[in-house]
């Protein structure tokens, strides 16, 4: 309703609509490992400090006795 009133703010959601349907239109970047690995190399010479979360070995697993 604002936008009605507003032509400023008409105008500034005209173009937002015309950016997101240029995006979806857009077909997705193909992200790589290669890719990940050169933005965490990146983020790492920048200083941050990244803790990389990786499964629990199986041997690490505590296994209970059958009863039977």
């Amino acid at each position: 309703m604002a936008a009605f009133n507003d032509p400023e703010l008409s105008r500034d959601m005209a173009s937002l609509r015309k950016t997101v349907d240029l995006l979806k239109e857009t077909p997705s970047a193909e992200f790589t490992e290669e890719s990940y690995q050169r933005v965490l190399m990146k983020m790492y010479a920048r200083g941050a400090a990244i803790e990389q979360r990786s499964p629990d070995p199986a041997h690490l697993q505590y296994y209970l006795p059958m009863q039977g």
